[in-house]
């Protein structure tokens, strides 16, 4: 039974929205699109590409899919885009319908929590979750984040979306597993999910 690992870009305020670039996620007027990118580095690109070359398959909400999709799938002589192309990859949607536009893409249908935990039981390796943030806030409630690799950049927003929910669910306890400081000043945490409880309102 493969773990779920979430792989995120977070601000020091827990912001994930729209790292990419300013069209990526512009939802509540959010002006700060394409945060991360003077931040980039080889340190963090050699233990990013690392991640990504391990087994199993990648796992995506709709959103960040489509957004996926329309610029990798797209991308030539880009050793990113290889990998991405050449993985499997689990959409979970109650609005896309098949066959996916990408290739070794597969649709979970109906509820996300019930379709990952029956997936988790059936897949071989890691199931990596890029980006879909409400996608990990739900299966974060219902304890099914085994790791996350943050790579926390040293700014804050004050605005945006943010990786972590608040309200029942949202306590949880994380084991440091590696900590790789980039030559930007991002550092490319690991944590284990130690425990999570239900508690507060």
């Amino acid at each position: 039974m493969g773990q779920v690992v979430v792989v995120e870009n977070v601000t020091l305020d827990g912001v994930m929205q729209a790292p990419g670039g300013a069209h990526e996620d512009a939802r509540g007027g959010f002006p700060y699109g394409g945060w991360a990118h003077p931040y980039a580095d080889p340190v963090m690109a050699e233990v990013m590409s690392k991640g990504m070359h391990g087994d199993g398959a990648l796992l995506f909400g709709r959103r960040t899919y489509q957004q996926f999709h329309g610029f990798w799938s797209a991308q030539t002589g880009n050793p990113f885009a290889e990998v991405l192309n050449a993985k499997t990859k689990y959409v979970a949607s109650r609005t896309l319908a098949e066959p996916l536009p990408w290739q070794h893409s597969s649709l979970l249908r109906g509820d996300a929590v019930e379709t990952v935990t029956e997936l988790q039981g059936r897949v071989d390796g890691d199931l990596v979750v890029l980006g879909s943030g409400e996608l990990v806030r739900t299966l974060a409630a219902a304890h099914l984040v085994d790791m996350y690799v943050l790579s926390i950049y040293p700014l804050t927003l004050g605005t945006g979306g943010k990786l972590f929910a608040t309200g029942p669910g949202g306590y949880g306890t994380l084991e440091l597993v590696e900590a790789v400081p980039t030559t930007t000043g991002v550092i490319v945490a690991t944590y284990r999910t130690v425990a999570r409880e239900d508690v507060g309102a």
